[in-house]
């Protein structure tokens, strides 16, 4: 995955190398590193609030193992057709004794709350620091009051019911699990995915004011990746949103940077984030002891 990041990277920026290698060259390599550490922080973060949502249903897990869950189950992004980490994720926690339906039920309200943060962040951000990008894409920020509403569990529960009748699945054990949701764990996702983007937005801000953005970016930087992380999750067949969030970004970015450091910017940030994916990923496959394999008898 790395490889393939790197060669995506390489071949964006190989059209504007004048621009982009004078950027990447006075990029500082405690920049990259503090930018890692606080997506590490961010990812860290977003976890909590998918552990709330899963708890509020009936199985809370222990923040070690719900780390292990998610992050080794995350990995599924980066192939294409979204649904892969969802399946990942439902049947690691079915692992740990939490059954498939409340499992699916808790990873597809975790989307939902990241979707309206998202949005939301965006819709705050960008028509105070970034016009242009905001004029483009009104029509998605324009989206954000609405899907604020369906924070309240009332609203939310009625519509997932509504689209798994669509589908044929009236009154499926995951239809039924989702009327235990209440307003104190859509509460506390929100809260956790809110709380998430101060380091999301570190991470990018501190990659623009090293290509020389300026520190008063972070207005920009912030609104602008989580426009390009809602765009890049809605478009399922590209793995992990690749391609869609960096040009997002990029233009996002058009106020403070030119067009080779806002792709260095966008590059950097696909891969601090890939590496942060997988050294949580790792790091739960070494830190936290698989499920004990059942009794034969």
């Amino acid at each position: 995955m790395v490889v393939v990041v790197l060669g995506c990277a390489v071949l964006a920026l190989r059209a504007r190398w004048d621009e982009a290698g004078a950027a990447l060259v006075a990029l500082s390599p405690w920049t990259v590193a503090g930018a890692l550490a606080a997506a590490l922080a961010g990812l860290g973060t977003q976890m909590l609030a998918w552990r709330a949502l899963l708890a509020d249903l009936g199985s809370p897990l222990p923040v070690p193992v719900a780390a292990r869950v998610m992050f080794v189950g995350q990995l599924g992004k980066y192939v294409p057709g979204s649904v892969w980490a969802f399946l990942a994720q439902v049947e690691l926690a079915r692992d740990r004794a939490v059954p498939r339906y409340r499992a699916a039920a808790a990873t597809v309200l975790a989307i939902t709350v990241t979707l309206t943060v998202n949005l939301l962040v965006a819709a705050v951000l960008l028509p105070i620091a970034a016009q242009e990008a905001a004029r483009r894409w009104w029509w998605v920020l324009a989206a954000a009051p609405l899907l604020l509403l369906f924070t309240h569990p009332r609203l939310v529960t009625w519509v997932l019911h509504g689209v798994l009748r669509r589908i044929g699945r009236v009154r499926t054990d995951v239809d039924a699990e989702l009327d235990r949701v209440s307003g104190r764990g859509m509460a506390a996702a929100v809260g956790w995915s809110l709380l998430s983007w101060l380091p999301l937005g570190a991470h990018v801000w501190l990659l623009v004011a090293g290509v020389g953005g300026g520190w008063d970016s972070w207005a920009a930087a912030t609104g602008g990746y989580a426009l390009a992380w809602t765009l890049g999750l809605l478009v399922v067949f590209a793995p992990a949103g690749l391609g869609v969030r960096e040009a997002v970004l990029v233009t996002a970015l058009a106020p403070l940077l030119d067009a080779g450091a806002a792709l260095v910017v966008a590059a950097l940030s696909r891969l601090v984030m890939t590496v942060a994916d997988l050294l949580w990923a790792l790091l739960c496959l070494a830190a936290v002891r698989p499920p004990a394999a059942p009794d034969p008898q």
